[in-house]
């Protein structure tokens, strides 16, 4: 199970890396469409890129009501929770 910092790192990685965003802009509260224009298009890439580096398939609905880096780790997160 990943932390929440680990997942940030994970993220902050990911959007420097794929759509060349400068790391200072990424923080937990950046909104993803306005502060780091990320559309919806990136956003499945983002979501493919989730799914590579942690091993758990978001679905296009766990993105819909996303709109802070802090939604997209707590999504993340719901896959994360260890099964009983």
């Amino acid at each position: 199970m990943q932390t929440e910092a680990e997942l940030f790192a994970l993220l902050k990685d990911t959007l420097v890396t794929l759509f060349e965003i400068e790391p200072e802009r990424i923080t937990l509260d950046a909104n993803l469409y306005e502060d780091l224009e990320i559309d919806s298009i990136d956003a499945i890439d983002l979501i493919d890129q989730i799914k590579r580096k942690t091993g758990h398939k978001l679905q296009a609905e766990d993105f819909r009501n996303v709109r802070t880096l802090r939604d997209v780790i707590a999504a993340v997160e719901k896959y994360n929770l260890p099964q009983a």
